[in-house]
């Protein structure tokens, strides 16, 4: 099993709503992970699911079980803490041992159980070390050996990666999702970084402000983002953002104009119109790989920009620009709003010198002044995953 529930889940500190009403849906063998910025309740929310912390309301629903009283080992979850959480004097096997010791299993079972976890994660040769003897990498393959040996219908996992360095978190990230496919486990991740939750979900949940802003698969999420903050947040570099005002409403789209600069023509965005839209203000988003440098004039469906990047940064494959002076997209009261761009690393561009871009209006999102989304005219085919299969009945 290993199915989930959260059905309007709050928690209060004295007077401060941290989860404020979060329901939710994970199926067996689901990998969900739960992003958002610090602050935001993903770490709290994981913590009440595990048992750590008590709900204020709302319940807790395990495999059809009402778990909100239940203490933690009896919950069938397993936790993998950001701090590895190992004790220094016992030895790998020890440590991996552990929770079997506590069940109080026979010797012969807690060695089957540790040398079977011990080949999952390629730790046979470190079973007599001590932690301190291991690189960060393994230590948290030690602290997911602890988990795995009590066979939870539900792993927990709360930023797991965060104390690594950028290649170990690589390697991790692919560890981790091999081990998912090996196990079939429900696997619920909590972390702040969006390219771990782009890389290893079969769903992502974005919080923000103790609210539930948006479920969905990593590509859906990128591509139909439902509202501001989740377009800034999901993507990397983050969306580009600009001020803009509807002038025209037909079939084809809406069409907006990027006031006071150097476009060639008004964008029409080919998004769902709503009512009384003409001189409404509006916000543009357009993702920085979506930009390339601009080639002739503008043509049908197509848009021109000129900037004056104030940064460039070579990365081989990639080269960035960032924009973030008076040349720069003007926001509201004039004031400079940052632009970023990403282009092959063979182009050759140049900090202060300025260059014209180019952007394919099918790929502009809408956004009105309350920050919610237009509805993109977007093939959704291939954006999402299909039902994953019942293994007991293969459908």
């Amino acid at each position: 099993m290993g199915q989930l529930s959260l059905q309007t889940v709050t928690k209060s500190f004295g007077t401060i709503d941290v989860v404020k009403g979060v329901s939710l849906d994970v199926v067996e063998g689901e990998f969900m992970v739960f992003v958002g910025p610090s602050g935001c309740g993903k770490s709290t929310l994981l913590r009440m699911i595990a048992g750590l912390e008590h709900t204020t309301a709302g319940d807790i629903v395990i495999d059809g079980v009402r778990v909100n009283d239940m203490a933690p080992v009896d919950r069938g979850i397993a936790m993998v803490f950001q701090s590895y959480a190992l004790y220094p004097h016992m030895t790998v096997f020890e440590n991996i041992a552990f929770p079997l010791r506590v069940e109080g299993l026979a010797e012969a079972q807690v060695r089957d159980k540790v040398g079977a976890a011990a080949r999952i994660l390629h730790l046979e040769d470190r079973l007599q070390q001590k932690p301190g003897n291991l690189s960060g990498g393994q230590r948290q393959r030690v602290a997911i050996g602890r988990a795995i040996v009590r066979a939870p219908e539900i792993f927990l996992f709360d930023e797991p990666l965060s104390n690594l360095d950028a290649a170990l978190r690589a390697d991790m990230r692919i560890e981790l999702t091999r081990l998912h496919k090996q196990l079939g486990a429900t696997m619920i991740y909590v972390t702040h970084d969006q390219i771990e939750a782009m890389t290893m979900a079969d769903r992502i949940v974005v919080l923000h402000d103790g609210y539930i802003a948006q479920v969905g698969a990593p590509l859906e999420l990128y591509h139909t983002p439902q509202t501001l903050f989740v377009a800034g947040f999901i993507g990397n570099p983050r969306m580009n953002v600009l001020p803009v005002t509807c002038v025209g409403v037909d079939a084809t789209g809406v069409t907006v104009d990027l006031e006071g600069q150097h476009l060639h023509v008004p964008v029409t965005v080919p998004a769902a119109a709503r009512a009384g839209l003409p001189g409404q203000r509006l916000s543009l988003g357009i993702r920085p790989e979506h930009i390339a440098l601009a080639q002739g004039a503008a043509a049908d469906g197509t848009a021109h920009l000129r900037v004056t990047p104030s940064v460039i940064e070579h990365l081989g494959q990639q080269t960035i620009g960032y924009a973030t002076d008076d040349t720069a997209v003007a926001g509201d009261g004039g004031e400079a709003v940052s632009f970023c761009f990403v282009l092959p690393g063979t182009q050759s561009i140049r900090p202060d010198l300025p260059v014209a871009l180019a952007f394919a209006t099918d790929d502009c999102h809408l956004f009105d002044a309350q920050g919610r989304a237009f509805a993109r005219r977007i093939d959704m085919a291939g954006l999402t995953l299909p039902p994953m299969a019942d293994p007991a009945t293969g459908g």
